[in-house]
């Protein structure tokens, strides 16, 4: 980067640095959303709600649900889906 661009673009640097952690949080984000282990780990932790008394049945199966999906959609892969499903 020249001298004169360096200097003329010197302003958007704040903004380059927020857009900068913005994508370091989406990807984050992204990789603890899509990561079979923490769906699996939030699986067992709603197992134990369900065993503690703390969420009821259907609010269990609400989430199970939910849950399963994800689990489901990290071992497909987005925008596929396995035969005869």
């Amino acid at each position: 980067m020249g001298l004169i661009t360096g200097l003329l673009t010197l302003p958007l640097a704040p903004v380059r640095g927020v857009v900068w952690v913005a994508e370091k949080i989406e990807d984050a984000a992204d990789r603890e959303l899509h990561d079979p282990s923490v769906v699996r780990a939030q699986l067992a932790a709603l197992n134990q709600d369900l065993e503690d008394g703390l969420i009821d049945i259907e609010e269990f199966e609400r989430q199970e649900e939910t849950l399963l999906d994800r689990l489901h959609a990290t071992r497909v892969g987005p925008g596929r889906t396995i035969e005869g499903d």
